[in-house]
């Protein structure tokens, strides 16, 4: 086939992995499988240089992930975040793609209710939400409550694209400042 050449080693192995995890689901499907295999297809979007496919592979995660989330009465807390922030990152990665808000405020409506977990990554990706939607008292919130958290990265705030419209904010630099001491 011409386009194998044109294909990665690691392109390769992600499709020939979804091709076993679709196997194991049409056997028995269970919410950590739908989580891999939701995964996989995101690792293709990064991997993807085509808009269609990017969109395409979006899609099926989240379906995949929607449907887990839902479809089961029982399972752990922490999968349960688990696939509720794929699916956020899976929405942000939806934004960042086609500049919608409405993915953004998608993500804020799946994390908004887990947010009294107190959990690092919700709390990342509600001000990544509320940056993109430009609303900065939100995005400050956020921020404020995800450098609160222990292992917080000091180095993603200050590199990642969605808060450049406020790191010249002071109350961003004081962030930064008191968290960098």
């Amino acid at each position: 086939m011409i386009l194998d050449q044109y294909m990665s080693n690691e392109t390769k192995q992600v499709i020939a992995r979804i091709g076993e995890t679709d196997q194991l689901y049409l056997e028995n499907n269970t919410p950590e499988l739908a989580l891999e295999r939701a995964d996989l297809r995101l690792q293709l979007v990064m991997l993807s240089h085509v808009r269609q496919e990017q969109l395409h592979f979006l899609q099926e995660a989240i379906v995949l992930l929607e449907q887990a989330r839902i479809e089961y009465d029982e399972m752990p807390l922490s999968l349960y975040l688990n696939l509720s922030l794929y699916l956020a990152k899976a929405y942000m990665i939806y934004f960042e793609l086609t500049k919608e808000q409405r993915f953004a405020l998608i993500t804020q409506q799946i994390l908004k209710p887990l947010a009294h977990y107190n959990h690092l990554d919700i709390y990342f990706f509600l001000a990544y939400a509320s940056a993109a939607k430009q609303e900065q008292a939100m995005t400050r919130h956020w921020l404020q409550k995800y450098v609160s958290c222990f292992e917080y990265d000091l180095e993603l705030l200050q590199v990642h694209p969605a808060f450049k419209s406020v790191r010249m904010e002071d109350w961003f630099k004081a962030l930064i400042q008191n968290k960098a001491h």
